[in-house]
């Protein structure tokens, strides 16, 4: 038994060291990410226990995957496929300001992804299942896995938590509206930004938008704006959050870094005012480093932010 379940695909990670056109890039750094992958370390890290499930190549980018969520703490439950390759996200910075992320994924490993590689036991065993919108987009037995663990999620009464996670180069904004439609009625809590809101209901105002998603089925709305901070729609209940003045060095990861501190909070049966801001805290600190998940905070990290005048501790 364990706190939160989550799976989809979690890719090798080369990030160019150098400012400007990927095709003048001569050093990478190497590492991995996954948008729910992210999710169960940020849980995990914040004192709870998280699962993920996906598959991956039998390459040494398969290894680094698995080996690298186990050291985290993360319940790796990977199938090893010997037949595809472990996928490839290549992320650039083409300015200091403008990040370029590329992804090589078609006929990967974990695009294979499909209802058999999922624990229902461990599914209908946990507090939480997360998943997001990319997993559906990636193949029709990815998306079959995703609909068959919602169910079987909720017939456990299982929490079932959604984050759009909205990547135009898997499907147009038609296609994902389409099934998000059918699916938003079937979570407990929605993660998305005000323009991926709109790819299920064209509502203008965020306060209205988080409404009319809300009347869609979700008992939790939750909309991101950025450095911006966020908004919380629980039980009819309005709440926002201001955000955390930090120093952005790579935004990517942020929305699910404020995922990963929402539901950790839910699972400690924090207050909702406390679970909106460790969610935005959490947010914060992915975005003040390289990479997707590295920065995600420890319970003990969150006051930091709360840091002296001369940003020194001692």
């Amino acid at each position: 038994m364990t706190d939160l379940v989550t799976f989809g695909e979690t890719m090798a990670l080369f990030a160019a060291r150098r400012t400007g056109p990927l095709r003048f890039a001569r050093d990478f750094d190497l590492g991995l990410g996954g948008a729910e992958s992210n999710v169960a370390i940020g849980v995990a890290r914040l004192g709870h226990g998280a699962a993920w499930a996906g598959r991956v190549g039998a390459d040494e980018f398969g290894d680094l995957i698995r080996f690298t969520l186990a050291g985290e703490g993360v319940d790796v439950r990977a199938v090893v496929d010997p037949d595809a390759p472990t996928g490839l996200m290549i992320k650039g910075r083409r300015t200091a300001d403008l990040i370029d992320v590329r992804y090589y994924r078609k006929d990967s490993a974990g695009s294979r992804l499909r209802p058999e590689d999922l624990d229902l036991g461990l599914i209908t065993s946990a507090r939480v299942l997360h998943v997001s919108a990319i997993t559906p987009a990636l193949s029709p037995s990815a998306r079959a896995a995703v609909e068959h663990a919602i169910e079987a999620a909720r017939a456990a009464g299982v929490l079932v938590s959604l984050d759009v996670n909205y990547r135009k180069a898997l499907w147009t904004p038609a296609e994902a509206g389409a099934w998000l439609r059918e699916a938003i009625g079937q979570v407990d809590v929605l993660f998305a930004t005000e323009a991926e809101g709109r790819l299920i209901t064209a509502v203008e105002g965020a306060e209205e938008l988080a409404k009319a998603l809300a009347a869609l089925g979700p008992r939790h709305v939750l909309v991101k704006f950025g450095a911006e901070g966020a908004m919380e729609l629980s039980d009819g209940v309005v709440r926002r959050a201001e955000p955390y003045d930090v120093t952005e060095v790579d935004s990517v990861g942020a929305g699910d870094a404020f995922a990963a501190g929402w539901l950790a909070d839910w699972l400690a049966g924090a207050d909702p005012d406390e679970r909106l801001s460790t969610a935005c805290a959490a947010g914060a600190f992915a975005v003040t480093s390289q990479g997707d998940w590295e920065s995600l905070p420890r319970r003990a990290d969150l006051s930091l932010l709360r840091r002296p005048a001369d940003g020194v501790s001692r």
